[in-house]
């Protein structure tokens, strides 16, 4: 089984570039929770249906916002996930396993992004 990090979450490149605007934040994480579990889904239906093609393609998709939420173990999975798929999917097991690594992580986050978004908008 994949060892998953115990934190896979840092806000500090949002924080960054949103420059104080607690609007940003808010419209971005938004996004985030919109976008994420859909993609999520799309990737895991494409495993299932072993559609390596839609899979690659999905997790691909995946891959940017992983990086500018500061998910980098994710980000790194991910891609390895999308590069296995693209290969011709050898080894679906492990394709399978790594995937579902990153869905715990990234719903754990989905949870923490929530919260956060929530702290946000009361302070608007």
């Amino acid at each position: 089984m994949t060892d998953l990090p115990a934190q896979d979450l840092d806000l500090a490149f949002l924080y960054e570039i949103a420059d104080g605007s607690d609007d940003f934040i808010v419209d971005s994480i938004g996004m985030f929770l919109d976008q994420t579990p859909q993609l999520l889904s799309a990737i895991e239906g494409a495993i299932n249906s072993q559609d390596w093609q839609t899979a690659a393609q999905s997790a691909h998709k995946l891959k940017p916002n992983l990086g500018f939420f500061g998910m980098p173990w994710s980000q790194e999975t991910i891609q390895q996930v999308e590069i296995a798929c693209k290969m011709g999917a050898e080894n679906p097991a492990e394709i399978t396993e790594k995937f579902n690594a990153v869905k715990t992580m990234v719903n754990n986050n989905l949870v923490e992004l929530e919260k956060i978004k929530k702290e946000k908008e009361a302070n608007l």
